[in-house]
């Protein structure tokens, strides 16, 4: 059984397995609605990994061309111009952050 609350379209806006003061009725597990918002959690939860992977996956495909530009590999003059404009302003933003080595890690071994 769980506790649920309604939006004012009569929306499933909170659902709980423990019960609470603004709960406005109960619905058993197997009931439609539930399922519906248990999967659509679940779905939500897949898009927050996949997005903080895009930001980790950024950061190895940034050091990815400077290590082909640094070994010649490639040129950044290679690249289509709005990539090449992305890559300077993350450059410069890198360049500015060098005086705070010690906070950020390259390596991810830890912080501070």
């Amino acid at each position: 059984m769980f506790y649920v609350q309604r939006d004012a379209q009569g929306q499933l806006s909170r659902v709980e397995a423990a019960a609470w003061a603004e709960a406005t009725e109960t619905l058993p597990a197997d009931h439609h609605e539930i399922q519906a918002w248990f999967a659509n959690a679940a779905v939500e939860n897949s898009l927050k990994q996949l997005k903080q992977s895009d930001l980790e996956m950024i950061r190895v495909l940034d050091d990815l061309i400077q290590v082909l530009t640094q070994k010649g590999v490639i040129r950044v003059t290679d690249l289509p111009p709005a990539a090449q404009a992305k890559l300077m302003d993350r450059n410069q933003a890198r360049v500015a952050l060098g005086g705070l080595s010690q906070l950020i890690d390259d390596e991810e071994t830890g912080l501070i």
